[in-house]
């Protein structure tokens, strides 16, 4: 199938002096006291399914809300901030609470405590807000290994700020995160008493270069209550980031590669705004993303990205049920201005299959473009 998504954004982005990163926007002022955060993500999707044997057009057309999502953020004196977003978007479920936290500076820079519904502090590309994604959606290993998304739970962040390191003379060369949570998910309660533990470290020992790590593992009660073995879940991930200018260009390179291993039951599927299906017995999957943008003069910013998903490494990558995927992304930004953004992608889907052996063949035609307009209100 085809798919030709046309998606408008409207942001209205008020926000304060400290970065939430485990929220879902960025601060853009330094403006105190109580400030209303939010945007919206309207879209149009028309999805090419062709026809039926019956001659009947299968094509899908229709509206729908993305994201629609409403908040506050603000400080207490002293040293304490809070934070709290809703999702309003009928068309994924709303209204329901995204994130709401409240965070005390405990050593200034170099501890934050963050207690309430956040989001996990795993990944590159997930501690990357939606609005400022190079690309328009997140990757499938991201959406597929790095769930949940946002968890309830207890979160202590900071960095190394102004100290030298290894006789380095630059601020924040170690960055952390660490977060004990229920491992169930968004608006979810605990359903035993184990909690899961999710890490990141970044070594950013200079201005055009950051490497990072990330870790996840929690025991959760397996959905068929017949089965009393807890579930056990296991994810590590690793990132690196470039970036380097050449007079008035700049080339920014990042990658990510992300292992998990699934002991009971797997959830398919659960990114961001979406419902998990579950799949009984034990897994090992993998996946990767590598993405490169140009920063030019004219304000266009080109970008290209090849990423992989096995759901299955005990599979062959040619198994019917469940083979590999692998996808090429092309497309732009253009930034219009500081407040509005258009990103056009091009996704070129290649699901792994036999050259030889026709029953193992499983291309399909899902190639989809993508156009997203994206407007801000500072």
């Amino acid at each position: 199938m085809k798919k030709i998504v046309i998606i408008s954004l409207f942001a209205l982005a008020l926000s304060i002096q400290s970065s939430f990163a485990q929220g879902c926007m960025e601060p853009s002022s330094s403006a105190a006291g109580p400030q209303v955060i939010g945007y919206v993500q309207f879209e149009n999707i028309t999805d090419y399914l062709g026809t039926n044997a019956s001659g009947t057009d299968l094509t899908k057309n229709s509206f729908a809300f993305r994201r629609a999502r409403l908040g506050v953020t603000g400080s207490i004196p002293y040293n304490i901030s809070y934070y709290a977003m809703t999702e309003l978007s009928p068309t994924y479920g709303g209204p329901y609470l995204l994130d709401a936290f409240v965070s005390y500076k405990a050593a200034g820079s170099y501890l934050k405590i963050s207690a309430g519904q956040f989001k996990s502090p795993f990944g590159l590309e997930l501690s990357t807000p939606c609005q400022s994604l190079f690309t328009v959606d997140r990757s499938l290993v991201v959406n597929e290994l790095a769930f949940p998304f946002r968890d309830q739970g207890v979160m202590f962040s900071g960095s190394s700020d102004s100290l030298k390191i290894f006789g380095i003379e630059k601020p924040n060369i170690f960055s952390y995160s660490l977060a004990i949570t229920n491992g169930t998910g968004l608006n979810i309660q605990d359903n035993n008493k184990s909690k899961d533990i999710i890490g990141r470290l970044v070594f950013a020992p200079c201005q055009f270069f950051q490497v990072g790590g990330s870790y996840h593992n929690g025991k959760q009660k397996n959905p068929d209550p017949s089965v009393t073995k807890e579930d056990e879940l296991t994810r590590w991930g690793a990132d690196i980031q470039l970036k380097k200018s050449f007079g008035k260009f700049g080339l920014i390179s990042q990658s990510e590669y992300i292992f998990a291993k699934d002991e009971g039951s797997k959830l398919i599927g659960g990114g961001c705004g979406a419902t998990p299906t579950v799949v009984q017995g034990s897994f090992k999957r993998n996946g990767f993303y590598s993405q490169l943008m140009m920063q030019t003069p004219w304000k266009i910013e080109p970008v290209v990205k090849l990423q992989f998903y096995d759901p299955n490494m005990d599979l062959d990558n040619t198994d019917t049920k469940e083979y590999s995927k692998k996808s090429w992304i092309f497309g732009f930004n253009y930034y219009v201005n500081d407040w509005t953004r258009v990103q056009l992608n091009y996704l070129y889907n290649m699901e792994t299959s036999s050259s030889t052996d026709y029953y193992h063949y499983n291309e399909v035609k899902n190639d989809m473009l993508v156009l997203q307009v994206q407007f801000k209100l500072n």
